[in-house]
C-alpha cells in the first residue's frame, strides 16, 4: 500500500537501483498523487469518527472529525451555509461532499441525495457518508466492507458515523454528547468529538482532527460562508489541540457577536456574550477591552470604565489604543478615563 505522504522516501530508496528503480519510483508516484491508479492500488481508508449537525437557533451547518490519517480535515468535512453538511470517509470518495451538497441545493431529500450518490459507485460498500440538511433531516450510510467496527447513528439534526473503531460505544457516546450539550453548533460538535474519544475512538489511535461551520456570511468580512474552519493535521492529542484552538476562537467569535448586537441595540444581550468571552481568557485584556467598548456605546459608563482599567492592567498596549478608539468617544472627556489612558 503506498501512502501519499510517503513518496518521496520511496523514490529515494528505490533511485539507488538505477534506471529501473527510478522509473518503478514514477509509477508509484503517479499513483500515490492521484496521476495514475492500477486497480490494484488501494487507497489508504480516510476518518475514523465524525458527526453532522445543524443548529435549528442559527442555521449553522458543521462537521467535526478526528482520524489516525493525515490532515483529515481536507478530505471529510463539506458543508454551505443555507444548504447541508456532509461527511464522506472510510474509503471516502470525495466527489461525494461537492456533489451532495449540488443535490441538496436543487431541493432532493437527504435520502434521495444519499442514494443519488450511491447509486453510480462501484464501490459503495467500502464508503461511509453522513448527510444533514438545512432543515435539520438526517441520513447516514456505513457501507458492509467498511473495516470492524463500523456503523452509525441519526437523529433530528444530526449524523454520526464511524469505522475501524474500538467498538459502537464511540458513535453512540457522540450522538448522546451532541444531543445533550447545549450552546453554539461548534460547541456541541466538539463536545461530540470529546466524548466518541473518551469512548474509545480509532483503534489505530489519533492523528489529526478538524471542525468545520457555516453561517450565511459568517467568514471574515461577510465574504464567504467559513464561520470556523480549523484543523490540526498531525498532532499526539488532536482533540485536545482542537479545544485549544476553538477555544481561541470562540472567544474572537463573541466578540465579534457583540459588536454586531451593539450594531442593533441589542445592549444585554451584547454584555452578555461580552462576558463569556472574559471567562473564556479572564487573565486577557482583550475580552475586557471589548467588553468595555460595549459599555461604552450603550451609555454605561460605570462599567466601561471599569472593563476598560481591567483591559490595561493586563495590557499596558491597550490604553494608547483605547485614546483613539471611537467607542470611547463619549468617555474622552472623562478624568478617569484619562488616567487609565495615561493622558
Amino acid at each position: 500500500m503506498i501512502r501519499v505522504g510517503f513518496w518521496p522516501r520511496v523514490c529515494i530508496g528505490l533511485w539507488a537501483g538505477g534506471v529501473q528503480g527510478v522509473l518503478l519510483s514514477c509509477v508509484l508516484v503517479l499513483a500515490a498523487t492521484g496521476g495514475w491508479a492500477p486497480a490494484a492500488l488501494a487507497s489508504e481508508p480516510v476518518a475514523t469518527f465524525s458527526i453532522v449537525g445543524f443548529d435549528p437557533e442559527t442555521s449553522d451547518l458543521g462537521v467535526a472529525v478526528q482520524s489516525k490519517f493525515f490532515a483529515v480535515g481536507s478530505v471529510v468535512p463539506w458543508a454551505r451555509a443555507g444548504v447541508g453538511a456532509i461527511a464522506s470517509q472510510a474509503y471516502g470518495n470525495t466527489t461525494f461532499g461537492p456533489r451532495g451538497l449540488e443535490l441538496l441545493a436543487e431541493g432532493l431529500a437527504v435520502d434521495d441525495v444519499l442514494a443519488n450518490l450511491l447509486s453510480d459507485d462501484d464501490d459503495r460498500e467500502q464508503r461511509q457518508v453522513g448527510i444533514v440538511d438545512a432543515a435539520g433531516r438526517s441520513a447516514s450510510y456505513t457501507g458492509e466492507d467498511c473495516m470492524a467496527w463500523a456503523g452509525h447513528r441519526t437523529g433530528a439534526s444530526f449524523a454520526a458515523q464511524g469505522n475501524i473503531l474500538v467498538s459502537e460505544a464511540t458513535v453512540e457516546a457522540m450522538a448522546d454528547a451532541f444531543q445533550a450539550t447545549e450552546g453554539v453548533l461548534g460547541e456541541r460538535l466538539m463536545r461530540a468529538l470529546e466524548a466518541g474519544q473518551a469512548a474509545g475512538g480509532d483503534s489505530r489511535g489519533v492523528q489529526s482532527a478538524a471542525i468545520l461551520v457555516v453561517r450565511d456570511r459568517g467568514g471574515y468580512g461577510g465574504y464567504n460562508d467559513r464561520y470556523c474552519d480549523l484543523r490540526v493535521d498531525d498532532h499526539e492529542d488532536p482533540i485536545g489541540e482542537l479545544r485549544r484552538i476553538f477555544n481561541l476562537w470562540k472567544e474572537h467569535a463573541l466578540i465579534l457577536e457583540g459588536y454586531r448586537l451593539c450594531d442593533e441595540e441589542q445592549w444585554e444581550k451584547a454584555f452578555e456574550v461580552g462576558k463569556r468571552s472574559v471567562e473564556l481568557s479572564p487573565n486577557e485584556g482583550e475580552p475586557h477591552y471589548h467588553l468595555a467598548c460595549y459599555y461604552s456605546r450603550a451609555g454605561r459608563r460605570v462599567e466601561a470604565l471599569r472593563e476598560l482599567r481591567a483591559a490595561v492592567e493586563t495590557d499596558a498596549a491597550l490604553a494608547p489604543r483605547a485614546k483613539n478608539d471611537p467607542d470611547f468617544e463619549p468617555l474622552y472627556d472623562d478624568p478617569v478615563f484619562r488616567g487609565i489612558t495615561r493622558e
